[in-house]
């Protein structure tokens, strides 16, 4: 994989008369040392409808300067960007064309802008000599290399603070407080790319994102939840991809979210074409879970076998988990890393955003939002109130095993029902979902224990046959046992507080 840096900056405007006030008047800069002159030519690729501009993402190819090479940026907040860079080679380096799957799918990506810039370079450096930030003064120079537009230019100047790496990000509070005293404001732009797009070519459809009306429907917010979720499956690929924590499960809570949605608000969005989405959803959020089931485990049991006693940690307890993991994490990883490049993943991303174009609405959808999203919330939670009393109605063992794993899914489903109605309901519905959030905290921890119970019995299996003692093994997994008990006990009065008459009435309204 590429390299990656976190990158922090802040933009100003500027001009070619501008001068630097004293910036060692800034709380925790001592010196300024100038580190002359460079000069950078980039050009910028994404495709022709300009889908990464549309969600901030820059794609450029650099020549000049102490980092030449393919530099990819990918927004994180306000002024804060994950930048991964790759060797100068001619053509863009897989690894970060895979981070742009997602966007791009089988989109080519080409040159659509370059941008020249000439960079006076400072260093501003803390008392012992440590560096704090750099600031440069670029002048620049865009040239569209589109048709449209084909070598239209645009010229500006601005002045750039990068936070060093480490360094307190209160250095560029400082640093701002002393220009904004020497009349230089803060830079409109978010991106040069961005400047250089709108100089070149004002206007260009797709350079933008359209702010979406204000929901007023019941559809509107259905539609507004739907949207939420395929952008966050869409920002999170690249993540997954560079396995940062916790993106797999962020990823898979996404897909949930959208296969609740079609079917909790079927009167509101057409089965018939949200049917066949659920099917390719439930297929990626399966072949997430290896890996994220599998990272839920390792955490569990690690965690358990930390509080044995020294005394009853009998064998290689910890070295057999590590090894363990290590061996089924990079199957996962591996098997995440195909599903993300299959045919089938990119063709639902296109399916959801011909849903999200084109919306099969019912009906139903006109209607306003506090009749048609409680009455589809309330008829998800009578179905979970017929799967709890089913599974309280088992006898331990495995059969109500079984039984409290559905009553979990379900009462998912009816968490994300009441999430999503949320904007429209208010307080009514983020205290149910929060009623419903107990329910499968009870219900999940259940189930991991039935997981880990699974996983010690092979591991106990494993100890044996290569001559080690089992006790340990033996000891967590009764340890499981009496945490699965504890939750089952749980159950029915955690249940009675998400069940109250006075909590679905305030949903009604």
């Amino acid at each position: 994989m590429a390299d990656s840096k976190r990158e922090v900056e802040r933009k100003y405007e500027a001009t070619p008369e501008t001068r630097l006030p004293d910036l060692t008047r800034a709380a925790g800069v001592s010196a300024v040392v100038h580190r002359g002159l460079s000069e950078l030519d980039a050009v910028y690729y994404d495709t022709e409808d300009f889908r990464l501009a549309a969600d901030s993402l820059t794609l450029r190819r650099r020549t000049g300067g102490d980092d030449a090479g393919w530099h990819l940026k990918i927004p994180v907040s306000a002024g804060v960007r994950d930048e991964i860079q790759a060797p100068l080679t001619d053509t863009l380096p897989p690894d970060l064309g895979e981070l742009l799957r997602s966007r791009v799918r089988n989109t080519p990506v080409a040159p659509v802008v370059r941008i020249l810039s000439a960079r006076d370079i400072h260093h501003l450096l803390a008392e012992d000599g440590t560096l704090l930030a750099e600031l440069s003064i670029d002048e620049v120079l865009a040239e569209r290399l589109t048709e449209e537009g084909h070598g239209t230019t645009s010229a500006w100047t601005e002045l750039e603070v990068e936070l060093a790496d480490d360094a307190d990000p209160a250095v560029l509070d400082a640093v701002e407080r002393r220009l904004r005293k020497a009349g230089i404001r803060p830079s409109a732009a978010p991106s040069k790319l961005a400047r250089a797009l709108a100089g070149t070519a004002p206007g260009t459809p797709g350079t933008e994102k359209a702010k979406a009306p204000s929901p007023r429907t019941a559809g509107d917010h259905v539609l507004a939840y739907v949207r939420r979720q395929v952008t966050a499956l869409v920002e999170l690929d690249p993540a997954v991809r560079r396995d940062l924590p916790d993106s797999v499960h962020r990823m898979r809570v996404a897909t949930r979210r959208l296969r609740s949605a079609f079917r909790t608000y079927r009167k509101i969005l057409d089965r018939r074409v949200t049917d066949p989405l659920r099917d390719d959803l439930k297929w990626l959020a399966a072949e997430l879970g290896v890996d994220r089931d599998q990272e839920v485990l390792d955490a569990r049991l690690r965690a358990h076998a930390s509080q044995v006693p020294a005394p009853l940690l009998l064998g290689p307890v910890s070295a057999r988990l590590k090894l363990t993991s290590v061996a089924r994490r990079t199957g996962s990883r591996r098997r995440v890393a195909s599903v993300l490049d299959a045919d089938r993943y990119l063709a639902l991303l296109d399916s959801l955003d011909a849903l999200l174009a084109d919306p099969p609405l019912l009906p139903a959808a006109a209607r306003p939002p506090g009749d048609a999203l409680p009455r589809a919330v309330l008829k998800d939670h009578e179905r979970l109130a017929r799967r709890i009393g089913h599974a309280l109605e088992r006898d331990p063992g495995e059969e109500r095993d079984v039984a409290m794993h559905e009553a979990r899914k379900a009462a998912k489903r009816v968490r994300y029902a009441a999430e999503a109605a949320r904007p429209a309901l208010g307080k009514p519905a983020k205290k149910f979902a929060k009623r419903m959030k107990s329910v499968q905290s009870v219900l999940g921890d259940h189930q991991d224990s039935v997981v880990a119970r699974d996983a010690l019995r092979t591991l106990a299996v494993q100890a044996h046959g290569a001559g080690e003692s089992a006790f340990t093994w033996g000891l967590l997994y009764g340890r499981e046992e009496a945490a699965a008990a504890e939750r089952e006990r749980e159950l029915p009065e955690v249940w009675a507080r998400a069940s109250r008459p006075g909590l679905r009435a305030a949903l009604k309204g």
